[in-house]
């Protein structure tokens, strides 16, 4: 918690002195992206009973290519944990997917649209200690999001993000038995920096 604190007064600092600035184009440009938020997992059925998931935290960062003024490739690696019922849940997710920039009179305020699929593998540390696999599955997002440009190269991002993907199986890693299953839909919310090397 501390440290979304410290990243959300260092970024209002910067752009409470930032100067006025215009996005260019996005064709043909390289950037990295840093951000921090928080996440509303699905509840699932771990131990074959309906299991409560809590609010959890994501972070994560990725890089994002131009392809034209308008379309961008992304891909982001972002990780997750939360607590549940019956244990902690840890979620890593590789997501590859692509954005349409919205042109708008405001040049400094870039809205987007992102679509694409997500490699979920999982984590699950049931309470007593006992030792389970989550399978790995591929999913699907959508995401609305906005850049703020307060300098040519270096924009504010926000970021609310729908993953749907199927349930997976728990299984027990001693003995082989099916334990439940995790759902690993998802939506999140994120805060975070665009950096743009050209």
């Amino acid at each position: 918690m501390k440290k979304l604190i410290v990243f959300v007064c260092l970024a209002t600092t910067i752009f409470m002195t930032a100067g006025t600035a215009t996005a260019d184009s996005i064709k043909g440009k390289i950037g990295v992206t840093g951000r921090i938020g928080f996440i509303g997992p699905s509840n699932n059925n771990a131990e074959f009973f309906p299991n409560k998931t809590d609010v959890g935290f994501i972070g994560g960062g990725g890089l994002i290519y131009g392809i034209d003024n308008h379309f961008a490739a992304e891909i982001d690696v972002t990780r997750t944990s939360f607590g549940s019922d019956t244990g902690d849940f840890g979620v890593t997710n590789v997501s590859l997917g692509g954005q349409y920039r919205f042109t708008l009179q405001q040049r400094q305020l870039v809205p987007y649209i992102g679509v694409g699929l997500d490699i979920l593998a999982t984590d699950y540390d049931e309470n007593g200690g006992a030792s389970s696999d989550v399978d790995t599955t591929v999913g699907s997002h959508v995401s609305v999001g906005v850049d703020y440009f307060f300098q040519r190269n270096l924009a504010l991002t926000a970021d609310a993000k729908v993953v749907a993907a199927p349930d997976v199986r728990i299984t027990d890693r001693r003995l082989g038995d099916h334990r439940g299953d995790f759902d690993p839909s998802s939506f999140s919310t994120t805060v975070g920096i665009r950096f743009f090397f050209n």
